[in-house]
C-alpha cells in the first residue's frame, strides 16, 4: 500500500515542528520513493522505552573526523535529500585546523569504550551504519600531536541505557597533543575552549580526555569561570553519561586569535582579555601614558628563557633600559609556575621584551596599549613570528615592535662559520623541513643582543609611551 503525500506530510510536520514547510515537502516526497517495507522486516510493535533512555536528533550529514570527506554510498534517497537540504546542520564539521561534532539532541557518552551514541533517524538507515572518528583536538594536519590524542566515535544508535542523565549540555575536549607548551596552552586549549563554551554562560560541563592533573592545576579559574559544573575525567568513567546537547571537539579559528566574524556570539580578543582580567583581578586596564604621567617609570618585563633562545648578557640590556628611564621586571615562567602571580605580574607591565618563544604569549595579560617587542633570532623565521605574535598583539589592542638580529649576535656564529650555510642562507636549511629548522634554529640558539643597536627600539618603544 503506497504512502499518501499528505499524510507522509502531516506525520513529519508532528515530529519534526521547527521544520520549514519546504524542506518538510522534500522529506515527504522522498518517503514516498522509499519502496514498502516488507512484512519480514517488521518484526512487530517496538517495546516502549523511558523517555530518559531514547535519544533522537534533527538531522545529520556524513563527514569523519580524519582530513578527507567520507561519503556514505548505501544511504536511503531521503538521507541524500536530507544532506542537500539547506536548513540540515552538519553533526561532524571539518575545518582546516580542527573537527569538530556538535550534537545537537540527546546522547551518550561511553568513558571506557571512546564512544558517543546517538539516535538514527528513520531514514532506511540501520543504527551503527554510520559514524565518525573524531579526535577532539586542533592541529589535525599534524601528526606528532595526533599521536598523542585519544580517537572517539560518533555513532548512531537505536537507543541508548543512561546510567546518569545530566540535565546541562557537555564539551568533550582531550589535554593531549601539545598541551604543556604555554603559547599552545593558549592557542590550542584556553581560547578555543573560551570560544566554544561561552555561549552556555556556565552552564555546561566539561568532560576531559587525555587528562593532565596539571593542566586542570594550572587553569583552574578559567575552567571555573566558563563552567560552574566538576570536570569529569571521561576516559575513567565505566557508567554512561546522558546529555541534551554535546559538542566534541574545540572550536579554533587562528593561533592566539578570535575571528569575530566566525564567532556566532561576535566574540573578539578584547572580550577573552576582559576575561581574562576578570577571572585574574588583574588591576591595569590600559598602559601608561607618560605625557600625563609625568615623574612616573613605564615598567619593562623581560621574559627569560633557560634552555634555548635565551638572552646570554640580560644584565647589560637591563642597565641600559634602566639608563632610559625603565623599571626593570625579569621573569622566567615555567610549566610550574603560578599562572595567577604571572598574569599579575605582566599586567603590571608597560613594555613586554622576549626573544620568539612560549613566553611571549604572556602578552593576553598586558593592559591595553602596551608594547610588545618579539626578538626575532636567526633562521628566516619571520613567518612564524608574525603568526605567533606579531599579528595577535595587534588584534589584542597591542603595540608592536621587532628587533630581528644579526648574525653576529647568534650563538650559531660560535658554531659555524660565517659562510656556512646555516648563517648565510638559512632557506637551504628551510628546504630540509620543519623539523631541521626547530633543532637548528629554535632549538640550538641563544641571543647576545647589541645593547647600542637594540636601544633605538626601546627608544621607540618610550615615544609609543608617551601619545
Amino acid at each position: 500500500m503506497r504512502r499518501s503525500l499528505v499524510m507522509v506530510r502531516a506525520i513529519l510536520q508532528l515530529a519534526a515542528p521547527d521544520v520549514p514547510n519546504s524542506t518538510l515537502e522534500v522529506w515527504a516526497v522522498a518517503f514516498r520513493l522509499l519502496p514498502p517495507l516488507s512484512p519480514v522486516n517488521v518484526p512487530g510493535p517496538a517495546p516502549s522505552l523511558p523517555s530518559s533512555s531514547l535519544l533522537h536528533i534533527p538531522s545529520q550529514s556524513s563527514m569523519d573526523a580524519g582530513n578527507r570527506i567520507t561519503t556514505f554510498k548505501d544511504i536511503s534517497p531521503l538521507q541524500n535529500l536530507v544532506e542537500e537540504s539547506s536548513s540540515t546542520k552538519r553533526i561532524c564539521n571539518c575545518e582546516p585546523i580542527s573537527n569538530y561534532c556538535e550534537i545537537n539532541g540527546d546522547a551518550a557518552v561511553q568513558g571506557n569504550s571512546s564512544t558517543i551514541s546517538i539516535v538514527s533517524l528513520r531514514t532506511g538507515v540501520a543504527a551503527g551504519k554510520i559514524s565518525w572518528t573524531v579526535k577532539p583536538y586542533v592541529r589535525k594536519e599534524n601528526a606528532a600531536a595526533m599521536d598523542l590524542v585519544k580517537s572517539w566515535s560518533v555513532t548512531l544508535m537505536g537507543f541508548v541505557s543512561c546510567d546518569l542523565t545530566r540535565s546541562v549540555p557537555a564539551i568533550l575536549f582531550s589535554l593531549g597533543g601539545f598541551s604543556g607548551n604555554h603559547f599552545h596552552d593558549f592557542s590550542d586549549l584556553v581560547i578555543p575552549l573560551y570560544i566554544t563554551s561561552k555561549q552556555f554562560n556556565g552552564e555546561v560541563q566539561f568532560l576531559v580526555t587525555d587528562n593532565r592533573p596539571w593542566w586542570i592545576t594550572k587553569f583552574e579559574r578559567i575552567l571555573r569561570k566558563l563552567s560552574r559544573y566538576d570536570i569529569i575525567n571521561i576516559d575513567r568513567e565505566g557508567k554512561t553519561h546522558c546529555y541534551p546537547r554535546i559538542i566534541v571537539g574545540l572550536k579554533y579559528h587562528r593561533e592566539l586569535g578570535i575571528d569575530r566574524s566566525k564567532s556566532g556570539y561576535q566574540l573578539s580578543m578584547k572580550d577573552f582579555r576582559q576575561f581574562l582580567r576578570r577571572t585574574y583581578s588583574l588591576k591595569r586596564a590600559k598602559a601608561i601614558k607618560t605625557r600625563d604621567d609625568a615623574g612616573k617609570r613605564p615598567r619593562l618585563l623581560i621574559i627569560s628563557r633557560r634552555r634555548s633562545r635565551s638572552f646570554t648578557n640580560i644584565n647589560k640590556i637591563t642597565r641600559m633600559a634602566m639608563s632610559l628611564g625603565y623599571n626593570v621586571v625579569t621573569i622566567e615562567p615555567n610549566i610550574s609556575s603560578g599562572l595567577a602571580s604571572v598574569a599579575e605580574t605582566v599586567n603590571s607591565c608597560d613594555v613586554l621584551v622576549g626573544i620568539h618563544g612560549a613566553g611571549l604569549t604572556n602578552m593576553v595579560f598586558l593592559p591595553d596599549k602596551a608594547i610588545v617587542i618579539q626578538i626575532v633570532p636567526l633562521g628566516c623565521i619571520d613567518g612564524l613570528a608574525r603568526e605567533d605574535f606579531a599579528e595577535p598583539a595587534m588584534e589584542m589592542k597591542l603595540r608592536y615592535l621587532e628587533y630581528k638580529i644579526k648574525a653576529k649576535e647568534s650563538s650559531l656564529t660560535s658554531k659555524y662559520m660565517v659562510e656556512h650555510m646555516v648563517i648565510k642562507d638559512p632557506l637551504s636549511v628551510h628546504k630540509k623541513g620543519w623539523e631541521a629548522v626547530r633543532s637548528t634554529y629554535l632549538d640550538k640558539q641563544n641571543v647576545k643582543v647589541d645593547v647600542r643597536r637594540f636601544r633605538g627600539t626601546l627608544l621607540k618603544a618610550l615615544r609609543l609611551l608617551h601619545h
